[in-house]
């Protein structure tokens, strides 16, 4: 399946954000991030952009990682070293 569910799973676990969690801060049933995150569907577009949106609710880092891994683009440096 697609890049969205490998990410989001990657971006869930390495933040120690719940699949409940994400369903609820998005409003929508837990079952389908579970189907995402186990890539037995994919979200679409629209979707994509209101996972972004609800991890940046819950951890900004996390949104940027999931954005990202989504478009496979190197770790930023934040200048930090």
């Amino acid at each position: 399946m697609g890049k969205a569910g490998k990410a989001l799973k990657q971006v869930l676990g390495t933040y120690r954000i719940s699949q409940n969690r994400l369903a609820v801060t998005m409003g929508i049933n837990r079952s389908t991030v579970h189907q995402w995150v186990n890539e037995t569907s994919d979200p679409l577009a629209e979707a994509v952009t209101e996972i972004v949106k609800a991890l940046r609710k819950i951890d900004e880092a996390a949104s940027e990682d999931f954005i990202n891994l989504y478009l496979e683009r190197p770790p930023q440096d934040n200048g930090s070293s």
